[in-house]
């Protein structure tokens, strides 16, 4: 069977006949089973989804089938899929079975998406190259030896190398388009509250968002659609309308385009992607869109600002975790104070373990004001600015990353070097704003470059229109 790049073809072929949504997913379980050395499943639900194939072919057969029949999606190991295991690729939930289901999932199913299985991620999600992963390192379909990215690589290169059409991932700090730069693919983390995180295992509560990984924009913006709006099991998520995002990606229109001078002019910028995303604005000038370059001199404060508010949520999140009422329990204990201390300290990572320690320490009483509280109004003030910045701008446009995918194991001795390739995603969480990150060529080594674009809030059917015109011109 032929590879296919939008739901829009497979559903052409299913009409046709020329295929079954069985047969799909006997076509992706093989590309599954033939690329495991790149450990992007950490398990498929073969039989399951072979049943469920079944039952939305009859659905097409009676015409009666959702938005998303014929659409194979894989889920990163962070989301709760009822009766079926969650452990956020970490030891310490090591038999956990979910249960519920989370709201995105079911969403997904009610329009007859097939889920395929779930994917390999950094642990908790706190990672920027899928090396921290209790079940092994994901690797790069592109080549390998280079990382996919983080913290949900296994979904980026699920969808890289063919073995679902889509993938949901979860992005803190830039978790869904850094491995989607590095891996060639389309990923779109939206505003804050735009999609409900109701059954996403938290790693920091007013950061975290469920992004979406495709192969185009159409794909993405269906599943938004379907995916998006209000919940009544999440309290944060917007109440506001949901577009008809997949009916609105015309665009033909003149804007006004930012870029921060400061992320171009960058010490750790690499040359091709710098190149390749100054390319992409001038083609912009030329086809008669406004381009600017704009001051940010907050740039420098929003990695920092970013780590301390993140490990302070994931200090109070994960503190839930102690070997008592779920999961992993060490049995090398004598009394109780020693079990939570041996089980987190067997059950967790170490980037798991540093992260915890360092929120620990930011929220201590001797501390909280010199760094917490000074970090939240700091964020504010990056908040203010980015919006201001959207009152003048349509969009603002820039590297997604840094560099290109790096070889495994290159950072590990470096985590300042690490924490730098979320240097140019941290902004849309700390802000809270809508950011996708889409192909922009390849480097001279063969790995993907990918460009980002931020809107503002909320603004997620002009981001992901613009995003196509972009990839079209």
């Amino acid at each position: 069977m032929k590879e296919f790049d939008s739901l829009e073809a497979i559903r052409q072929e299913l009409q046709d006949g020329s295929f079954t949504c069985i047969q799909l997913v006997e076509h992706y379980l093989t590309n599954i089973q033939q690329q495991a050395h790149l450990n992007a499943f950490l398990e498929t639900y073969a039989q399951e989804a072979l049943e469920r194939a079944r039952l939305v072919d009859q659905k097409i057969a009676e015409n009666r089938a959702g938005k998303l029949a014929g659409m194979v999606v894989g889920i990163k190991d962070v989301l709760c899929y009822e009766n079926h295991p969650l452990q956020c690729s970490s030891k310490i939930l090591e038999g956990f079975e979910s249960q519920f289901t989370a709201t995105a999932i079911q969403r997904l199913l009610a329009e007859d998406a097939i889920i395929i299985g779930r994917q390999n991620c950094d642990e908790f999600a706190m990672g920027s190259s899928n090396e921290n992963s209790a079940y092994g390192v994901v690797r790069n379909a592109a080549n390998s030896d280079y990382v996919p990215g983080g913290s949900s690589g296994g979904s980026a290169v699920a969808v890289q190398a063919n073995m679902c059409l889509v993938s949901l991932g979860t992005d803190t700090g830039g978790s869904v388009r850094q491995p989607a730069a590095f891996c060639g693919v389309v990923g779109l983390k939206p505003s804050y509250g735009r999609i409900s995180r109701y059954g996403l295992a938290a790693y920091a509560s007013s950061f975290d968002c469920i992004g979406i990984f495709g192969k185009n924009v159409e794909d993405v913006a269906l599943v938004l659609e379907v995916i998006a709006g209000p919940d009544e099991f999440d309290s944060t998520v917007s109440n506001q309308p949901v577009p008809a995002y997949a009916q609105s990606l015309q665009f033909d229109k003149k804007v006004k385009v930012a870029y921060l001078k400061e992320t171009l002019e960058s010490e750790g910028l690499n040359e091709e992607v710098k190149s390749a995303t100054e390319a992409k604005l001038q083609a912009l000038r030329q086809q008669g869109h406004t381009v600017e370059a704009v001051d940010f001199p907050l740039l420098e404060y929003i990695l920092p600002t970013y780590y301390i508010l993140t490990t302070a949520e994931a200090s109070s999140n994960l503190a839930r975790y102690d070997g008592v009422r779920y999961g992993f329990r060490s049995s090398s204990s004598e009394d109780l104070l020693q079990m939570y201390t041996q089980t987190r300290t067997e059950g967790f990572g170490t980037e798991v373990k540093r992260r915890i320690m360092l929120g620990t320490f930011v929220l201590s009483a001797s501390y909280y004001d010199a760094y917490y509280t000074k970090a939240q109004q700091v964020r504010r003030l990056i908040k203010d600015a980015t919006d201001q910045l959207f009152q003048e701008y349509d969009f603002i446009v820039l590297p997604t990353t840094p560099n290109t995918a790096f070889k495994i194991g290159t950072h590990n001795d470096n985590l300042v070097q690490m924490y730098l390739e979320d240097l140019f995603t941290v902004q849309a969480n700390v802000v809270g704003i809508p950011a996708i990150s889409i192909p922009n060529g390849e480097a001279s080594n063969g790995l993907p470059i990918g460009l980002q674009v931020m809107a503002a809030t909320y603004n997620e059917e002009n981001l992901l229109s613009f995003s196509r015109y972009l990839l079209e011109n």
